[in-house]
């Protein structure tokens, strides 16, 4: 399963594609490169104005309560049973986002490194995603409570490129 994507895209690049939406970039400078779970990384999503927004989100939704063994919340970086309660709230069309990115990596077993994918051409790619606003929770037991946009991927099954590497859904 992808817990590791670059984004290298160019801020403008982003802005172009959506701009007849009406556009809000909240990004700052945006750094290019490598992204992990639970670090910060741009997601375009519905703006209150009914227009679109680039913002930083921290990667992983909120954990299912039952699926936590302490008050530290790692995060659920990819969403896979939609079917369950704890993700019907996140699943309309306020909370879907896209995830902007070049190349995502999918692991190819323990101690063999990964496989990376990208598009054939220099064109935009996007994971589809859900999203959350201030959300608050324990990430890091040093931090103590914070208060994070989170974002997750709604992952499909895997293309036949994909495929090849690894059966399990992908983004």
């Amino acid at each position: 399963m992808c817990n590791l994507y670059s984004q290298t895209r160019a801020q403008e690049a982003m802005r172009q594609l959506f701009q007849h939406r009406g556009w809000t970039d909240r990004t700052g400078n945006l750094e290019p490169g490598d992204i992990y779970p639970d670090q910060l990384a741009p997601i375009i999503r519905n703006a209150a104005d009914g227009g679109l927004e680039l913002v930083k989100a921290r990667w992983g939704m909120p954990t299912p309560p039952q699926h936590l063994k302490t008050q530290r919340d790692p995060g659920v970086t990819n969403i896979r049973n939609t079917a369950s309660r704890h993700w019907r709230r996140w699943l309309d069309p306020a909370h879907r986002c896209l995830v902007p990115l070049t190349a995502f990596a999918e692991p190819l077993g323990k101690g063999r490194g990964n496989q990376w994918f990208a598009p054939d051409d220099d064109g935009p790619a996007f994971f589809a995603g859900i999203e959350t606003r201030a959300w608050r929770s324990v990430r890091k037991v040093k931090d103590g409570d914070t208060i994070d946009d989170l974002f997750g991927f709604l992952p499909t099954s895997p293309n036949a490129e994909v495929r090849r590497s690894t059966p399990r859904p992908c983004p």
